[in-house]
């Protein structure tokens, strides 16, 4: 009894481990495929705030957002 209980919650506790790692990399190779935001994406963003970026600004602001990705 108390034995088929304790093989239950290694495997449900195994499995959430397993799942959790899955879905983990998944994630990473998504968001690295279709980044949440582009170069082009920023450029209107500083536009938009009166200001006309360089390809400088724009590539260092690109390289902040990928460091915390």
């Amino acid at each position: 009894m108390w034995g088929q209980i304790l093989w239950c919650l290694i495997g449900l506790v195994v499995g959430l481990i397993i799942g959790f790692l899955v879905a983990r990399v998944l994630m990473q190779k998504y968001l690295k495929k279709n980044p949440p935001i582009n170069e082009k994406m920023i450029e209107v963003m500083m536009t938009s705030m009166g200001r006309k970026p360089s390809k400088k600004q724009v590539t260092q602001v690109m390289n902040q957002m990928n460091k915390f990705m």
